[in-house]
C-alpha cells in the first residue's frame, strides 16, 4: 500500500494540482486586495463617497451587551466582485491555454474522399483506357 500511494504521490498530476492550489491561493489574495484597496475605494468615491463594505441594513438595534443584527450586503458586494474578477481571470487564462493548444493540434486535414459521381467517371475512364 505504501508503495502505491508513493507512486500516487509521484504522478505529474498530482503534483501539477498541488502547485496549482497553492499559487490559485496566492492568486486570491492578490484580487481580494485588488479589490479592498483599489476597487472598492473608487467604486465608494462613484457611490458618493460612501464605504461600500460599510453599507448594512440592521434587522435590529444593539441593546445593552446584545450586538445588533444586521445583513452586511455591502461585503457581500466586495466578495461578488472578487469573485467576479478571479472568475474573468481564470476564463482568460483557459482561453488563453486553449488557444495554444488549437495551434498544437491542428495538423493537416485529409482530401476529403470523392463523391459517388467522381468515382464512377475514373471507373469509365479506367476501362475506356483498357480497350
Amino acid at each position: 500500500m505504501l508503495q502505491e500511494f508513493k507512486k500516487f504521490i509521484s504522478r505529474g498530476n498530482v503534483i501539477d494540482l498541488a502547485v496549482a492550489v497553492i499559487i490559485g491561493g496566492a492568486f486570491g489574495r492578490i484580487v481580494t486586495s485588488l479589490v479592498d484597496d483599489v476597487l472598492m475605494p473608487v467604486l465608494g468615491i462613484i457611490a458618493g463617497g460612501v464605504n461600500l463594505t460599510a453599507l448594512k441594513v440592521v434587522i435590529k438595534e444593539a441593546q445593552g451587551e446584545t450586538a445588533e443584527l444586521a445583513l452586511h450586503y455591502g461585503m457581500f458586494l466586495q466578495t461578488v466582485i472578487d469573485f467576479l474578477i478571479v472568475a474573468f481571470a481564470i476564463f482568460i487564462i483557459i482561453k488563453l491555454i486553449n488557444s495554444f493548444k488549437k495551434k498544437e493540434d491542428k495538423k493537416p486535414e485529409a482530401p476529403p474522399a470523392p463523391s459517388k459521381e467522381v468515382v464512377l467517371l475514373e471507373e469509365i475512364r479506367d476501362i475506356l483506357r483498357e480497350k
